[in-house]
């Protein structure tokens, strides 16, 4: 199997529209597709994508975050924002290859940590993060509350 890893450019958002929808199945295409050309075009941001044997098999996009970052010591972090590779190719090494990928990106952007997050219930998520090398830092449960007017 060949992995070929590339940065997304123009040409590669319908390809990686999909993939988001993969991750938000419940997302309005309005919201999936409001910061696609503001990532493209910030040079803080990247989207990687994989193709094994030139069909997408899976992305990543990344950024560098320059406020606090759980369980991080430095300042700029890399942080993975995104990632999804399609069930089929899950279990095949294309999200080992993706985040290697981000985190050499990381790298030349100065970064000595790498951060990322997931939902407490997405045990798939939590696996994948640790098989990929990353330990939990800790656990947050954000609330909300509606202000009456």
């Amino acid at each position: 199997m060949n992995i070929e890893v590339r940065r997304g450019n123009e040409q590669d958002k319908e390809v990686w529209f999909n993939m988001r929808k993969g991750i938000w199945p419940d997302a309005q295409t309005d919201d999936l597709n409001y910061d696609m050309d503001g990532i493209l075009a910030n040079a803080e941001n990247v989207v990687l994508i994989a193709f094994v044997d030139s069909q997408p098999a899976g992305m990543i996009e990344a950024s560098l975050r320059k406020d606090y970052v759980e369980g991080c010591e430095t300042s700029p972090v890399g942080y993975i924002e995104a990632w999804f590779v399609y069930p089929d190719f899950r279990g095949s090494g294309v999200a080992g290859v993706l985040t290697s990928a981000a985190e050499n990106w990381a790298r030349e952007k100065g970064c000595t940590e790498m951060g990322s997050d997931t939902w407490l219930e997405n045990e798939t998520s939590i696996r994948a993060h640790k098989k990929a090398g990353y330990v939990e830092a800790e656990r947050l449960v954000h609330f909300v509350k509606q202000l009456g007017r």
